[in-house]
């Protein structure tokens, strides 16, 4: 686990591809409880620590999660993030090169609970929730192509699902249309940065997630 920025009131964390940031009905360990044992050493805390999730990035996924350390931190993280008050920058690696070098994705996203999988329709339909993203071309490989993309909505999947409608499904991301899987099973998307006010301090917070030691994510750092 790595803690890359931590205080009185908050704590975000490295994510690793695999690790789930909630327990769910795999029954795996979640991240979130790595964080309280994490705490409880460092800190030497008696009894149980009190951990808030905010948010989540799917399991495959990899970058920054933000956890809240303290009750009042968690009560106003949760306003913030519902009403766009955190910033966050993913970078995706994507088989294709978009016919644009940046511009903004609207769809209308349908989820499908039983597959856990959404589908983008250009158009309003039944349940369906408005989608919109902002993506640039940060990056290239002969065979690859590193965005960057700031979402403006929250919708299950928005990422791999709006990517793989433009005709660019992530590496490894056999949901949404890549040709093959990631040897370790994970799809090539990160959560890079986070950019928020400081629920308490009201300090700017500004945090970036190291990149995997890996060329196709080391094409777009040189941008």
């Amino acid at each position: 686990m790595e803690v890359v920025y931590e205080d009185n009131h908050i704590i975000i964390v490295n994510k690793q591809s695999g690790e789930i940031v909630q327990g769910d009905k795999t029954g795996d360990r979640p991240l979130s409880e790595l964080v309280k044992d994490y705490i409880k050493e460092k800190y030497a805390k008696p009894g149980a620590v009190f951990l808030g999730v905010v948010h989540r990035l799917d399991r495959p996924v990899s970058g920054l999660v933000v956890f809240a350390r303290t009750s009042k931190a968690l009560t106003r993280l949760n306003k913030m993030f519902a009403e766009g008050q955190v910033h966050k920058t993913y970078w995706a690696i994507v088989k294709n090169r978009p016919k644009a070098l940046e511009g903004t994705l609207e769809n209308w996203l349908v989820r499908n609970e039983k597959q856990n999988k959404s589908y983008a329709y250009d158009k309003e339909r039944p349940n369906a929730k408005k989608a919109l993203l902002k993506y640039r071309v940060i990056g290239q490989t002969d065979n690859y192509t590193v965005l960057e993309v700031n979402l403006m909505t929250g919708r299950h999947h928005q990422i791999r699902c709006q990517l793989a409608a433009m005709g660019c499904p992530i590496k490894g991301d056999l949901k949404y249309g890549a040709p093959r899987s990631n040897p370790d099973g994970s799809i090539s998307l990160m959560s890079r940065r986070v950019e928020f006010v400081h629920p308490v301090s009201k300090e700017t917070i500004i945090v970036e997630a190291p990149l995997p030691n890996d060329p196709l994510w080391q094409a777009a750092s040189t941008r």
